[in-house]
């Protein structure tokens, strides 16, 4: 009798908890036995693994093999435990240094030939590795190392506190770990930050807007939220694509969360948008599982994949109404948690919210030139298509008019992306210097704290609200509007004009 044990992790939502392999050799009848509740895809690894240890020319044991996957109420999904399954086997038959194994930590699906081929949530798994290295040099134990197919190389090599090593077949680990050790595996080296391509979408591509403009300008500052609402081709959707180019450029912290969330999907994490802030933009006939993630072991949705990015809905009104109110509590919290029978997954979501709308069936209510034909209670009907509670959490709501021939033919060009980025960064700047977060996070005493209005502010605001009949989450979120404005203008107390601009960026579809 024989026994390796291996290490290895397991996905619960962003989490990676670690999991030991357990590899039990016993005389007796023949068998391969995968126990510790793994899904088909891991017990389908029993064929997987006899034939990527024939073919890289290995011995499969002839006894009876048990693989205890720990701890067994932790759901086991993917091909991720075929490497250290393998590398269990050759070390528990002998023809593998069981005591080498200790040092590193696995993940990596085989083909039939030995071949490594990537997994999903390479990312997520060094930065669990990473916080359990960090626990175990409290107790003056060594760190272990990474070992992964060479498609997850890059991604996992974002976590520098890891060590780790990417490999092209099961022989290549092999001798890495202790058969060869004169042919070690080479480190993995992460992605350099890409930067925004030159020939990207450009604000200076928008002609006339001004109004619409100068909100982007100051949700791309304060991280506000934003409804665009105009008739067809006036520039609404023109002006969401060039949203990303105004937003600061990302933190390390902020790069390495948003990968992690790429990561676990099934088109995995893209080197080359390392750096850059997501930009989403589903279909409007989007489900609601589609829009926060879902699963029997549940995934990452489109709210989560746009996190520290930006999450656009066009035709929001075309959106299913039940699928629009799952956006409520993530606009609220930054976070969603889904719940199943058999696990749980809590996945980031602080997404940018931009979204555009026609103002009435037609689309053309108070268009210049055409007439709308449809009737008050149409264009009432469609507008509440977009719940109260929904548009309550929405900061900026903007008109885009349409545009006269003259302005889009012979108007000057726009002001260009990097000008408008300029001054939104040096206001988020002045943020992060007085109170930490972006104005739009701000809650509790520090709107208090952070938005001191002078006497004529106060008394326009109040009136506003009560006039307006604003509900407590609106008159908070003009107020912080109105500080982003400050911001912009590099005042540190809040003025009647810095108010009354951010009053009427809530009131487009109450006149509509």
């Amino acid at each position: 009798m024989s026994l390796a044990v291996l290490r290895s992790r397991a996905l619960t939502g962003i989490e990676a908890l670690p999991v030991s392999v357990e590899i039990h050799l016993a005389n007796g009848l023949p068998a391969f036995n995968i126990v510790g509740l793994a899904d088909t895809e891991v017990r389908e690894s029993r064929e997987r693994v006899r034939a990527a240890l024939l073919n890289s020319e290995f011995e499969f044991p002839n006894r009876r093999i048990t693989v205890n996957l720990a701890p067994a109420d932790l759901p086991k999904e993917s091909g991720r435990f075929d490497l250290a399954i393998a590398l269990g086997i050759l070390a528990a038959s002998g023809q593998l240094p069981a005591d080498a194994l200790d040092a590193f930590e696995f993940a990596g699906e085989l083909s039939l030939a030995g071949d490594l081929r990537p997994v999903r949530g390479a990312l997520a798994m060094a930065m669990g590795l990473a916080r359990d290295n960090a626990q175990r040099a409290g107790q003056d134990h060594a760190p272990r190392a990474f070992i992964v197919a060479s498609e997850n190389g890059q991604e996992a090599a974002l976590v520098e506190a890891v060590a780790v090593y990417a490999g092209n077949t099961l022989r290549d680990v092999c001798h890495h770990v202790g058969l060869l050790p004169e042919r070690p595996l080479p480190r993995a080296q992460p992605p350099a930050p890409s930067a925004a391509p030159a020939d990207g979408p450009d604000m200076r591509d928008v002609r006339g807007q001004v109004q619409a403009r100068r909100a982007m300008e100051i949700a791309a500052a304060g991280q506000h939220s934003v409804l665009l609402v105009g008739p067809p081709g006036t520039g609404k959707s023109m002006l969401a694509q060039r949203f990303p180019a105004l937003l600061p450029p990302m933190t390390e912290a902020e790069a390495l969360e948003a990968a992690a969330v790429q990561s676990l999907t099934a088109g995995g994490f893209q080197p080359s948008r390392w750096g850059r802030r997501p930009f989403r933009s589903p279909h409007h006939t989007a489900s609601a599982p589609a829009l926060v993630g879902g699963g029997g072991t549940p995934r990452p949705g489109e709210i989560s994949l746009a996190h520290h990015g930006v999450l656009f809905l066009d035709e929001l009104p075309e959106f299913e109404r039940r699928v629009l109110e799952v956006l409520r509590e993530p606009l609220e919290t930054g976070r969603i948690t889904i719940s199943r029978a058999t696990a749980q997954a809590d996945f980031p979501a602080r997404f940018q919210f931009v979204a555009a709308m026609n103002p009435c069936p037609c689309g053309y209510l108070g268009h210049p030139t055409r007439m709308c034909r449809c009737t008050p209670d149409q264009i009432q009907r469609y507008q509440a298509r977009i719940s109260g509670p929904l548009l309550d959490r929405v900061d900026l709501q903007i008109e885009v008019p349409a545009q006269s021939q003259q302005e889009i033919f012979d108007g000057p060009p726009g002001e260009p992306s990097d000008a408008v980025r300029a001054r939104a960064v040096a206001a988020r700047e002045r943020q992060m210097a007085r109170q930490g977060t972006p104005n739009s996070e701000l809650a509790g005493r520090a709107i208090d704290t952070h938005c001191p209005l002078d006497t004529e502010a106060q008394t326009l605001l109040r009136g506003a609200m009560q006039k307006l009949g604003w509900s407590t989450r609106a008159y908070f979120r003009v107020l912080k509007v109105a500080r982003t404005i400050a911001d912009l203008d590099g005042a540190e107390v809040l003025t009647a004009t810095h108010v009354a601009e951010a009053i009427q960026y809530r009131r487009v579809l109450r006149t509509a």
